[in-house]
């Protein structure tokens, strides 16, 4: 009994001592964000992406790569651009950019794994967006974007761009702070469920998981020298089967990426995990309520395969530069004293203060439309579920601080 107290404290202290270590960096990434949305609106990206071609495809990953990291966000903003008449390849360059481009997630990945999947992320994102649009050219799938789009034709959507005056004229005045508030608050409402819930499974796959069952998980791990193509190969599968399975999005399985490579993952498996925000089963129903089964099962298709070429080809790239990383290094980072005065210290007491600002533009926003606030529908049942679990996660962590003083 004392040992599973100790352990669970243990959980507990990582868990929130990996959202320690990275809550600087959400912070930072969300104002950044958030300035962007508001000062580039979703209005002039529908005006300036056509239906496909090359400029499409850079306006689109370059639209991604301004936007929001939230899995969720992106899956919403994706679909108003297609419904609006972007094509196919360009939303779906704008949808793997806006979950792997950005810039937060590289620095939360800096944090807990090294300079290398910084690189993987970023170049591996731009192999993904070349794949899908190759993959979408050779399939040729104009009968699935017809029936799509025809199921969008009679669905209302709002702008949500009625604001009025450029980007300086907002950035200038105390209503565009307001909105660039509002909007921040959003970020953290849409992403708080996931990053919980993922750094709490981070901590406790940390200190109860023993490191035998990655080896028997993910075939080759732990072993000395390459493990083979085919063993490379089985695990950037079973990366994305494991995230199907999860409610963790983009942000809030970096921890767990860190765990899985500290325990002899390889770096390729690591990768195609990361690579699967976007293909676990709340985005495949999400999907499926947007265009339809049949879309949402060939964009699944679309993702799975081109998630694990770019793994593999990062993998493979690094290696031949003998540039993979040594995973005992991040073993020493999972380690580390989490609460240490040092200067992601610094950055948590000054973006919290920015958040403060941040929280008091947004009461103001919400004080000024409060009596036009009439509530939204009800929950989805995805959202309901991350609502239990967070609460789950919530008690978990507070039994484990308790448990520290038993």
């Amino acid at each position: 009994m004392d040992n599973f107290l100790q352990r669970w404290n243990e959980a507990a202290m990582s868990s929130l001592g990996f959202f320690w270590m990275a809550l600087w960096a959400f912070m930072l990434g969300y104002v950044i964000s958030s300035l962007i949305q508001v000062l580039v609106t979703r209005k002039r990206m529908q005006q300036a992406m056509g239906e496909t071609g090359p400029k499409s495809m850079l306006l689109g990953t370059f639209f991604g790569f301004i936007s929001s990291s939230c899995s969720f966000a992106a899956l919403a903003t994706t679909r108003a651009l297609f419904q609006k008449g972007a094509g196919l390849a360009p939303s779906m360059a704008f949808m793997l950019a806006s979950t792997n481009l950005v810039i937060e997630l590289g620095i939360v990945i800096a944090i807990f794994l090294s300079w290398q999947f910084v690189v993987a992320e970023y170049v591996g994102g731009l192999i993904l967006i070349l794949f899908a649009w190759a993959f979408i050219v050779i399939s040729r799938p104009d009968k699935l974007i017809k029936n799509a789009r025809q199921r969008l034709a009679d669905k209302h959507e709002e702008n949500g761009d009625g604001e009025v005056g450029d980007w300086r004229s907002k950035i200038r005045s105390r209503e565009g702070w307001q909105e660039i508030g509002m909007t921040y608050v959003m970020e953290w409402q849409m992403v708080w469920k996931d990053v919980l819930i993922g750094f709490t499974v981070a901590g406790i796959i940390a200190a109860f998981v023993p490191e035998s069952f990655f080896h028997s998980l993910f075939i080759g791990a732990g072993e000395e020298g390459d493990p083979g193509f085919f063993a490379l190969l089985a695990q950037t599968l079973v990366g994305p089967v494991a995230a199907f399975f999860t409610f963790i999005g983009s942000m809030g399985n970096i921890p767990l990426a860190a765990v899985l490579f500290s325990n002899g993952v390889s770096f390729a498996g690591v990768m195609a995990f990361i690579f699967s925000d976007l293909v676990v089963l709340p985005v495949l129903r999400i999907n499926a309520a947007y265009y339809g089964w049949k879309m949402s099962l060939y964009i699944l298709a679309l993702l799975l395969s081109g998630l694990v070429f770019a793994a593999l080809a990062m993998h493979y790239g690094l290696a031949m530069m003998d540039l993979l990383p040594d995973n005992e290094t991040v073993r020493t980072v999972a380690e580390r004293d989490h609460f240490e005065l040092n200067y992601g210290f610094v950055l948590n007491l000054i973006f919290l203060a920015v958040s403060a600002v941040m929280a008091w533009f947004w009461w103001q926003m919400r004080q000024k439309h409060k009596e036009h606030d009439h509530g939204g529908g009800g929950a989805s049942t995805v959202q309901k579920v991350l609502g239990v679990l967070s609460v789950i996660a919530v008690a978990w962590l507070a039994g484990g601080l308790l448990a520290g003083l038993a």
